[in-house]
């Protein structure tokens, strides 16, 4: 907020304190300014580079986010007659914010971006007179103002321009880039301020009377920000109420059968057979092993499996040469002892012959006969329960239990199911409820509900009935929550709205309508519409013999030729080109007796006999002489002539052999290098004089100088344009929704997704498509799909 003449130092910068001018030497030097309470430097005519540092430009991208209000200030000198920048805030060839002043055309530029694309707005003003001048250009969203010298020379209403600068901007003072826009002449204090009506701090005697655009834009954003808030809340009670409804359905109990009875959800009754304990859950029978009580066997036991019995029991062990032997173990010494009781038994047995080399010969553990390399001790009858496998090993075989059990009290001899839903070790999602299997289990759906997939299940299969919002490129999954759109190869997007995707993008406006494959707008050829179609030059276009053939970047126009004006209804052809009658204007130059006669594109002066038929010509107040030619005093490159009572004027024929040409007439005719002028992209040079189209602007290089205008357009009798990418002038459309430039009509609402009534103008995110936002446009609901956030997405 603003004190006294001083305000918020975080609400404003300083540039010529944040660049730190007094320590640049090349091309600056300090010099006296309009007053003495700031430092002023003169820019000189040299190559220089006088841009923001990285942590300065950092500060300016922080300052300008979601700003929509600022002023720019600065106090300057400039060189009469000569171009330049005096501020430029850009990234490569888009410009942010930037402000030029032209002296050979007597112009103010500002130059900004809005919804991705190049504006310029012109303001006819002579800066560049070598006299001190104040300069604020005031920005309230889309309400721009222009102060000289504490003077309001210009207010507009334009599109609101981009403030959220992209990490690669920078700040460039006094020139565009390193190339161009060279600033001649002396700045002081320029500042960008971040306040309502900033232009009050440089002239404190102009007081502010309205509030500002901004100000009413916040109150209709608020306003909108609860219609949304409601609209939200309103989804969300329904969505709950929904729930609730389903919490009425009920579950019947469901019953097991085995063996020809019937046990109740829960009962539970024992195997003998398989020393199991089973229990009847929700229709299906789980059983565990007995639970064994935990042996704690005495110091010459072990506790071992016996035929018969559920449990181990403890049974004596032996010991030979150090190594323990328990119950039914054998070991080979001079002959072959089986351990029984605690006791070494010598058992007889006869080892049978073995069909493989002695040196794979193999002594299986607790074994007195060896095997063959590879044995299979499994097919021996190794003791397994039902929910373990038998694998083999070198000397011998183990159990381990199958997936989805558990060893009994370490033994995987004998496994238990795992119950994975008391476990919570089930992968089962919502909606569904966790049934427990032998070894695994299975997620059922909740009644009502269809499966999705073996985890999920959904109220309704929304992709199967078709009652889903999926692109026609794009593949619908039923969820949850209900279902999910995936684009297909090939397409980029949400989903609900997939685009074609091209890799090298389509150029000036194309579309990408398969991918890889581009739809160039009319204008544009090449396989990524990189190249524009001369109209005029390939004889596509035949304007009408009143006009001639003017090719644009995509376009072209029939433009009216000399002698002849547009009626109003500016026919593309060039058919409303109709002859300018000089005789009935009285706009010829015909004089004393001479007689006007309306010729198609001009006229003629027929002279009767007679003293006073002199065939002079009246200029300026006065008289030329029939056959007289003189310079024009404004301007002295066009020579004109009286024949006859008209006077025709021309441009001077420049004949660059002749060294005494004069180089502000024929500039073609200079051939000094230091006249040359690099292009905006630095590969092309041009010599003093020539002309080019550049970024929708007309530049001329002169005398090293380069200076750009926008192109001029035809005007259009029509309620919407629009400026196709790639173009540079609009044309007609008749959908509200394609016109770059509107004029909103608070009184045409909008209804939004949620029911909720929209002002023209506004903006909202559409239901349930967070990358997709919608803006109402005088009853017209427009939206359209953010890229970078679906890739994000």
């Amino acid at each position: 907020t603003a004190v006294g003449f001083g305000m918020d130092p975080d609400l404003q910068i300083d540039i010529i304190t944040e660049l730190d001018l007094v320590n640049t030497t090349l091309g600056v030097t300090q010099v006296s300014g309009l007053h003495n309470a700031s430092k002023a430097f003169l820019f000189q005519d040299i190559e220089r580079e006088i841009h923001a540092a990285p942590h300065v430009s950092e500060k300016l991208i922080q300052l300008f986010r979601n700003k929509t209000e600022f002023t720019f200030l600065a106090t300057l000198q400039q060189k009469a007659s000569t171009s330049g920048v005096i501020l430029s805030i850009r990234e490569l060839e888009h410009s942010y914010f930037e402000l030029e002043s032209s002296g050979l055309r007597d112009e103010i530029r500002y130059h900004y971006r809005f919804n991705g694309k190049s504006r310029t707005e012109v303001f006819p003003y002579r800066l560049a007179d070598g006299q001190w001048h104040k300069i604020a250009v005031s920005l309230s969203a889309s309400h721009l103002l222009l102060h000289v010298d504490c003077n309001r020379i210009y207010e507009r209403i334009i599109d609101p321009p981009e403030t959220n600068l992209t990490p690669e901007s920078n700040l460039w003072l006094g020139q565009r880039n390193r190339k161009h826009g060279f600033f001649k002449g002396v700045i002081q204090d320029v500042k960008v301020i971040f306040i309502p009506n900033g232009y009050i701090t440089q002239c404190p005697n102009l007081n502010r009377t309205c509030p500002t655009c901004s100000d009413f834009l916040s109150l209709v954003q608020g306003i909108m920000d609860l219609q949304e808030l409601l609209a939200k809340m309103t989804a969300k009670l329904n969505y709950a109420e929904t729930r609730l409804s389903q919490l009425e359905d009920c579950h019947c109990e469901k019953t097991c059968q085995v063996n020809g009875l019937i046990y109740r959800d829960k009962d539970s009754w024992v195997e003998d057979d398989h020393c199991r304990n089973c229990t009847c859950k929700s229709g299906v029978v789980e059983c565990r092993r007995m639970s064994c009580p935990p042996l704690d066997c005495p110091p010459d036991a072990l506790p071992v499996h016996v035929e018969s019995q559920c449990c181990k029991i403890c049974k004596a062990k032996c010991i030979y040469g150090g190594k323990v032997l328990a119950e039914g173990q054998r070991v080979l010494t001079k002959s072959c002892r089986e351990c029984r009781n605690g006791v070494l038994v010598k058992v007889t047995e006869t080892c049978p012959p073995l069909n493989c080399s002695e040196k794979d010969h193999v002594l299986p553990e607790n074994q007195c006969c060896s095997v063959c390399r590879g044995h299979n001790f499994c097919a021996e009858g190794h003791r397994c329960g039902e929910n373990s496998e038998c694998k083999n090993w070198n000397t011998k075989a183990t159990c381990e239990c199958k997936n989805g059990y558990l060893s009994v009290q370490g033994d995987s001899a004998y496994c238990e199911d795992i119950d994975e839903c008391a476990a919570k070790m089930h992968y089962c999602h919502a909606n569904t409820v966790c049934v427990n299997l032998p070894g695994s289990y299975r997620c059922d759906c909740v009644m009502g509900y269809v499966r999705v997939d073996d985890f999920s299940c959904t109220e309704h299969d929304e992709c199967g009935s078709g009652q889903h919002n999926c692109d026609e490129n794009a593949i619908c999954t039923n969820t949850v929550r209900g279902h999910s759109c995936t684009c297909k190869p090939g397409y980029v997007g949400n989903g609900t709205i997939c685009r074609a995707f091209c890799e090298e993008g389509c150029r000036y406006g194309g579309t990408c309508v398969a991918p890889n494959k581009c739809a160039c707008p009319s204008g544009f050829t090449g396989s990524h519409c990189e190249k524009d179609i001369d109209e005029c030059a390939e004889g596509i276009i035949e304007c009408h013999n009143h006009s001639r053939c003017v090719n644009l970047p995509g376009w072209y126009h029939c433009e009216c030729r000399s002698g002849f004006h547009d009626n109003g209804s500016y026919s593309l052809s060039g058919e409303s080109c109709v002859d300018i009658d000089e005789c009935a204007l009285k706009t010829h130059t015909c004089w004393n007796d001479s007689a006007c006669v309306n010729l198609a594109g001009g006229f003629d002066c027929l002279c009767p006999s007679g003293p006073s038929c002199t065939g002079d010509c009246p200029h300026e107040g006065g008289f030329k002489r029939n056959g007289q030619v003189w310079t024009l005093r404004e301007d002295r490159c066009s020579v004109c002539s009286c024949k006859d009572g008209r006077i025709f004027c021309r441009r001077t024929a420049c004949d660059c052999e002749n060294p005494s040409a004069d180089l502000f007439c024929c500039p073609e005719c200079d051939t000094r290098v230091t006249s040359q002028c690099l292009d905006q992209t630095g590969h092309k040079l041009y010599r003093s004089g020539d002309n080019w189209t550049y970024s929708c602007q007309q530049c001329r290089c002169l005398e090293g100088e380069v200076d750009c205008w926008p192109l001029l357009c035809p005007n259009l009798n029509c309620e919407y344009t629009a400026i196709s990418e790639g173009e540079c002038c609009p044309h007609c459309v008749s959908d509200p929704c394609l016109a770059d430039n509107i004029t909103y009509d608070i009184r045409k609402t909008c209804l939004d997704g949620y029911g909720i009534t929209r002002l023209s103008g506004a903006v909202w995110t559409m239901v349930g498509s967070p990358c997709t936002t919608c803006k109402c446009k005088n009853g017209n609901v427009c939206c359209s799909v953010d890229l970078e956030c679906l890739n994000n997405n």
